[in-house]
């Protein structure tokens, strides 16, 4: 029994090794893509033009599997517009890149005066926080409307990086602090083992 439970922290200590190696990718990945931002930016539309595409033909296998009910046409509808945009995007990543910085451009102004305007009438215990997001969102979108259509080469490129060095951090910690844990485990599992055989040895001595 306890060599199956040291199999089985065997088992999870590799596993979030796996995960720390994996978290090590992304960052190198989100720090070359930092240095390379027009590069990432290029990439990134790419993947998401094939996503689209790829996306756009199975939902349209299944469309085509539940031919005769009522999700038939819906199915080959979106179907049809993941196609045509994944088209549209690996044709033009360059203006695909423009129109989704536009998009993360107005979205950072939505979301900033949406929180500079709730935080001057809520008044609430995150007063300062908030507004320190809400300026932040206002002046990054005004900044990458600013430079527009330019910003878009490497918007997009920069945020992805940052997600991909954040997500590997992360995945780093995890699979540091999931080692460690499966260490305690394995050492409170070897010391009540010795513990166990030396109790039999008493025990043993003692008949």
């Amino acid at each position: 029994m306890p060599g199956t439970k040291r199999d089985e922290t065997a088992r999870l200590s590799r596993g979030f090794s796996w995960l720390a190696a994996l978290g090590v990718i992304l960052v190198i990945a989100g720090l070359i893509g930092l240095f390379y931002t027009a590069f990432a930016t290029l990439t990134s539309m790419l993947l998401f033009g094939w996503l689209l595409l790829i996306g756009g033909l199975v939902g349209l296998l299944h469309a085509v599997q539940a031919r005769g009910t009522n999700f038939f046409w819906l199915g080959v509808v979106v179907a049809a517009l993941n196609i045509a945009a994944g088209v549209v995007v690996l044709k033009t990543p360059d203006a695909a890149a423009e129109a989704l910085a536009m998009f993360a451009a107005l979205l950072f102004l939505a979301g900033g005066l949406f929180r500079l305007v709730g935080a001057l009438v809520v008044r609430g215990p995150q007063f300062g926080w908030t507004l320190v997001q809400g300026a932040f969102g206002l002046l990054l979108g005004i900044l990458v409307l600013g430079t527009w259509p330019s910003s878009s080469q490497y918007v997009i490129g920069t945020f992805i990086s940052l997600a991909l060095l954040f997500d590997g951090l992360g995945l780093i910690a995890t699979g540091y602090g999931g080692r460690r844990v499966v260490g305690l485990v394995t050492e409170r599992l070897t010391t009540e083992g010795d513990h166990g055989a030396s109790g039999k040895g008493r025990n043993t001595s003692g008949t």
